[in-house]
């Protein structure tokens, strides 16, 4: 990116470009592609210093700074990377065993799952797939659940970096479309390639498309071998037993998804609303971005590991993220308690059971990085408390009468109920007959059955037919002619 008017011969005296000069000593670079370091860049956003990797990534990293951008996150630069971080340490193609090995776990697994939920089976073929068909089947999800929060803080990014710029150098930059237009392709394509590394790490944790309680691939039943033979690794259990219990949970998800078409869009819109009301600390920024050595990408990827371009949560987000935890520990205790009932004759059902109980708890180190990545964990933090309650509802009402609670999000247990299970029945019983009468009251209003109230005139109320009013004669009934009472 050499000034053609003033090129560089290598001679120290030689004058450089005030815009190479910049970018050098924001990336760390100086000789060629235009005074850049792509492995800088790198290296600042947190990526593996791969050689290999790196070259591949020159060409997008330059583009970026002359290609138009479609919007403050390059989304390409996601997508490529979270398919070259699953591709890397091997990912093999499903083999042909494999495929029909996983479709006859999950077809097996939706026979199971018959007697024990009121929810028919989807009657879906069950897919393999490698891990790069896991990030091309749930990238659009993914997509939409950062999107919010990606745009906000790239371009609160861009706006302060763009704001310490010297003047000089916003007028040059201008005739490139602006400081803050070349600086949010910048930022955008930092936060692209930690999306990309988070994404493609989690695709080699995940077995199945609704690891994480959300349906990340539009509903679509899926296995993934090579994760689900890692999940088993050292447990001293078959691996088509393993196999057969993480195909059960992965049917009943997609079963509860299917049936119960509000609740996607209902834990999606969620996140979404959470991402978009977040407040932005634009102080803590400026205070950030002070502190950072231009000349230093150590400095910079410290403090994206610290979280100081996380939003500050409001007091209205901490209660919507109670609201999305409640939901995704029903969902996770709903499949939780459903998997045990179907896999009980599976002689390791139960310390699979808690193996995924205390991994849903805990998460990953790549679970890990996408919440700090985005300012969200998906996770199910009462699971257990949630289980206990869906199984008292089994016992109080059987299959169809706890699986009945799905059919209105108004009908879910809440956080209150999840404290105190034992309690759910009554306080529901409650709110109904306080309902009922309600719609009783309301019925009978409408229909003129309430007594007239109050005269209008004086106020009292209007005697019975024969009955003495006040003013009357107690011998004759009629009014006190000599205006005398008896007595």
């Amino acid at each position: 990116m050499t000034n053609p008017s003033n090129p560089s011969n290598g001679d120290d005296d030689t004058p450089q470009d005030p815009l190479s000069e910049m970018l050098a000593k924001m990336f760390g670079g100086g000789a060629g592609a235009g005074g850049f370091d792509p492995q800088e860049i790198a290296r600042a956003a947190g990526l593996p210093s791969d050689p290999a990797a790196m070259a591949m990534m020159m060409q997008q990293v330059q583009a970026m700074f002359s290609a138009q951008s479609e919007g403050p996150v390059n989304w390409k630069m996601a997508h490529e990377q979270a398919r070259r971080v699953a591709a890397s340490d091997n990912d093999p193609s499903v083999t042909a065993l494999q495929r029909r090995s996983v479709d006859e776990s999950l077809k097996l697994a939706e026979m199971w799952l018959d007697p024990v939920t009121d929810f028919p089976s989807t009657g879906q073929l069950g897919r393999a797939w490698s891990r790069a068909e896991w990030v091309e089947a749930t990238m659009t999800t993914w997509r939409r659940l950062t999107e919010p929060v990606a745009t906000s803080i790239a371009k609160a990014l861009s706006d302060v970096i763009s704001e310490q710029l010297p003047e000089e150098m916003k007028s040059m930059m201008g005739m490139m479309g602006g400081p803050s237009s070349m600086l949010q392709n910048v930022g955008g394509a930092m936060f692209g390639m930690q999306l990309g590394q988070a994404v493609g790490a989690l695709s080699k944790d995940v077995v199945g498309s609704t690891d994480i309680g959300v349906p990340l691939a539009d509903g679509r039943m899926a296995l993934l071998p090579a994760n689900v033979a890692a999940f088993g690794a050292g447990l001293d259990v078959p691996e088509q037993e393993v196999q057969l219990f993480l195909a059960v949970r992965e049917a009943a998800h997609v079963r509860l998804f299917t049936h119960i078409p509000w609740l996607t869009g209902h834990l999606l819109g969620s996140i979404e609303r959470y991402a978009r009301g977040i407040h932005i600390d634009m102080g803590k920024i400026e205070e950030a971005a002070r502190d950072i050595d231009p000349t230093n990408p150590e400095s910079l990827q410290g403090a994206l590991s610290q979280g100081v371009f996380m939003p500050e949560r409001t007091p209205e987000q901490d209660a919507a993220l109670v609201r999305l935890e409640t939901t995704l520990a029903l969902v996770e205790g709903w499949v939780d308690e459903v998997t045990a009932a179907a896999a009980a004759n599976l002689p390791s059902a139960g310390a699979l059971r808690e193996m995924v109980r205390r991994r849903r708890a805990t998460g990953g180190p790549a679970e890990h990085a996408f919440a700090a990545l985005v300012g969200l964990e998906l996770r199910p933090r009462r699971l257990r408390d949630a289980a206990a309650l869906w199984a008292l509802l089994l016992e109080e009402r059987g299959a169809e009468g706890r699986d009945a609670l799905w059919q209105h999000p108004d009908l879910l247990p809440t956080a209150e109920d999840l404290d105190d299970p034992a309690g759910f029945t009554e306080r529901r019983r409650l709110i109904e007959s306080s309902d009922a009468d309600v719609d009783a009251a309301l019925q009978r209003l409408l229909s003129g059955d309430f007594e007239q109230g109050g005269d209008a005139a004086d106020g009292d109320a209007p005697a019975e037919d024969g009955a003495p009013q006040a003013g009357d004669d107690p011998d004759t009934g009629g009014p006190d002619t000599d205006g005398t009472k008896a007595g």
